[in-house]
């Protein structure tokens, strides 16, 4: 799933399904497609949360790609490859991410290294944020009972956009994927969440994770639709 290409772009790709037996077949057999898309760096196909809850339930009819790409040109080809295919779901939503920060590590993989800065370190407009771990059996009860104390402070903050929970196979790969409306907002619910700031404090304290990832991106070029809208529309 991964190659050697420094100074990529990135892209995140939500897409609907009415038929739960077409989104479960998309997660297992699209592997082997994404596998021969060319330019394709790293990908990722995931499951997501019910609404914006970003505890450990399933949507079903829902599922999401995050990917890294070789250029420009192969994402554009990528999209104009799936205009047919996703022109049959209820809805998909699109936006194309330049890495802008962060830390840690998605399967080992340094992704962040792979892509390509941000034109400006100071962006003023929406910031994306994606997190992930590998949460660690023995956490697992812990992480389970402290989510939606941290999901409804996270759906309550000033400045949310959009948020949708992520997930992979095997159990307890679990994350998140958030647009805010600025870099300050999203800040702000780091440092005035006190269920959030609790969470990250026996993350380190207990050893929670086995494997995180913390990235932040400026999103551009968002399309679709992402629960009847695009969160990203001025």
């Amino acid at each position: 799933m991964t190659d050697t290409a420094p100074h990529c772009i990135a892209s995140f790709h939500l897409v609907r399904d009415a038929s739960r037996l077409r989104t479960m077949a998309r997660l297992g057999l699209d592997r082997r497609r994404l596998r021969r898309v060319p330019g394709l760096v790293f990908w990722r196909l995931l499951g997501t949360g019910a609404g914006s809850d970003t505890g450990p339930g399933a949507d079903l009819q829902r599922s999401a790609l995050f990917a890294i790409w070789k250029d420009v040109e192969s994402l554009d080809a990528f999209e104009a490859s799936m205009a047919d295919r996703w022109s049959s779901v209820q809805e998909v939503w699109s936006v194309r991410l330049r890495g802008w920060g962060g830390h840690g590590a998605w399967h080992g993989v340094d992704v962040l290294g792979l892509l390509e800065p941000a034109v400006a370190p100071d962006v003023t407009g929406p910031v994306a944020i994606i997190t992930r771990a590998n949460v660690r059996r023995r956490s697992w009860r812990s992480f389970r009972q402290a989510g939606p104390a941290v999901s409804a402070e996270l759906n309550a903050s000033d400045g949310l956009l959009a948020v949708v929970g992520i997930g992979e196979a095997p159990f307890g790969r679990l994350g998140t994927f958030s647009l805010w409306a600025s870099i300050e907002a999203a800040r702000a619910f780091a440092v005035q969440s006190p269920h959030h700031r609790e969470v990250v404090r026996r993350t380190r304290t207990e050893g929670w994770y086995g494997e995180e990832l913390f990235a932040r991106f400026e999103p551009s070029a968002s399309s679709g639709r992402w629960n009847g809208h695009d969160p990203l529309a001025p």
